[in-house]
């Protein structure tokens, strides 16, 4: 089953410094039938102005990924882990019995960024920190893995049992996916338009839930850049 949710359909807010799209229920926007997608959490489309960010705040018992899109992230926390991250790389912080942790666009140009929370396979971690770079190259008509269970130099790791995948399609290219059955498919848009298995079309910044689908075809007229999450 594939299930569509149109770009209209996420929260806004706006803050001034930060403009923010979510996906699922998050700080002051609360739907009860819209909490969370299997393990996945928190799907939240951030652009931050430059100089302004998330002053220290704690976490705990969530799995945190930020993969920057444009500009610079800087991230402080209380394990003693600082790091800037731009286009091409990605954070993880595994927030475990607890961390505090700060985010900070240190720059003069805005920051966007996807903001994904999962919850961990396994409770009572101890608070841990990476980042990882990938080649945008490699993600050129492919679907290029950049976070996993199964990691590697170039694929940060998550204590969940999920694939999260980048993808640029160039414009009348295609791709197939194929996944264990009983497992879950969340596909967002960043740029471009997406048609799915021939008839379903998403545009800019739509996203999809899939169930009981373990091949999904995808292509593109114009080309499009967006993100598959495969979860359990």
């Amino acid at each position: 089953m594939i299930k569509i949710y149109p770009d209209s359909s996420r929260f806004a807010g706006d803050r001034g410094w930060l403009r923010s799209r979510f996906s699922f229920s998050f700080g002051d926007y609360y739907d009860e039938t819209n909490t969370e997608f299997g393990a996945l959490r928190v799907f939240n489309d951030d652009i931050i102005q430059g100089g302004h960010g998330f002053g220290a705040h704690p976490h705990r018992e969530m799995e945190i990924v930020s993969v920057v899109l444009k500009g610079q992230l800087k991230h402080e926390d209380n394990t003693g882990h600082t790091a800037v991250t731009g286009f091409g790389g990605v954070q993880r912080m595994s927030a475990g019995t607890g961390i505090i942790h700060s985010e900070v666009n240190p720059s003069d140009e805005e920051c966007r960024l996807l903001q994904i929370w999962f919850t961990p396979g396994e409770s009572k971690l101890p608070p841990s920190y990476e980042t990882t770079s990938y080649d945008p190259a490699a993600m050129k008509n492919a679907l290029l893995p950049i976070v996993s269970h199964q990691s590697s130099i170039h694929v940060a790791h998550i204590h969940q049992d999920l694939t999260m995948y980048l993808s640029q399609l160039d414009p009348g290219q295609s791709l197939r996916f194929q996944q264990p059955e009983g497992r879950r498919i969340y596909l967002f848009v960043i740029e471009g338009g997406l048609l799915l298995e021939g008839s379903i079309q998403l545009e800019e910044q739509d996203s999809a839930r899939i169930t009981e689908q373990p091949e999904l075809t995808m292509e593109s007229e114009s080309g499009a850049m967006f993100m598959l999450i495969d979860l359990p």
